[in-house]
């Protein structure tokens, strides 16, 4: 019922809106993506649009703390996929359900989205998730009044919401 019958699609930010890093880029490349965009994880993809993982700050950090330095010279030769974690922040399906996607956002601010062939089609953010559940929760009739205590009416529709009715 519901929510539960959606999939991803739904709430997916095109990759065209996405910054994201190419899986040959130098370090250094990453590093001035990241300062102009403020993110603290990337994604990282192939020249054909397939998706390898996710680049993060604390991959850089990791880095530079077992080699002790990064110079200029070297973030320009050093490249992406020497540093990253390729196993981290595994994709879902385009056709995933609202399931899989709550599980997976529990760790992670975004979830990348892949076709079926692999190719990266966008990300659902946890924001993303957390407004359309808030909108649901509105829908129902409850109010976010401030004070954390639903109505008897707000429980009785969130249990619906649930299908614990």
């Amino acid at each position: 019922r519901g929510i539960y019958n959606m999939n991803v699609a739904l709430l997916l930010s095109p990759k065209i809106g996405i910054a994201y890093i190419d899986y040959n880029s130098t370090v250094r490349q990453g590093i001035e993506k990241f300062r102009a965009h403020g993110y603290t994880a990337v994604p990282v993809l192939t020249e054909d649009g397939c998706y390898m993982g996710t680049v993060s700050e604390g991959d850089f950090l990791r880095y530079i703390l077992s080699a002790g330095e990064l110079s200029l010279r070297e973030s320009e030769t050093l490249h992406i996929r020497d540093i990253m974690r390729e196993d981290s922040n595994p994709p879902l399906g385009i056709d995933a359900g609202i399931e899989d996607l709550v599980h997976c956002l529990m760790d992670s601010n975004f979830v990348p989205i892949v076709d079926g062939r692999g190719c990266f089609v966008g990300i659902v953010t946890r924001k993303s998730m957390l407004t359309y559940m808030r909108y649901l929760i509105e829908s129902a009739g409850c109010v976010f009044d401030g004070d954390g205590e639903l109505s008897p009416a707000e429980a009785a529709a969130m249990a619906d919401i649930h299908g614990d009715a």
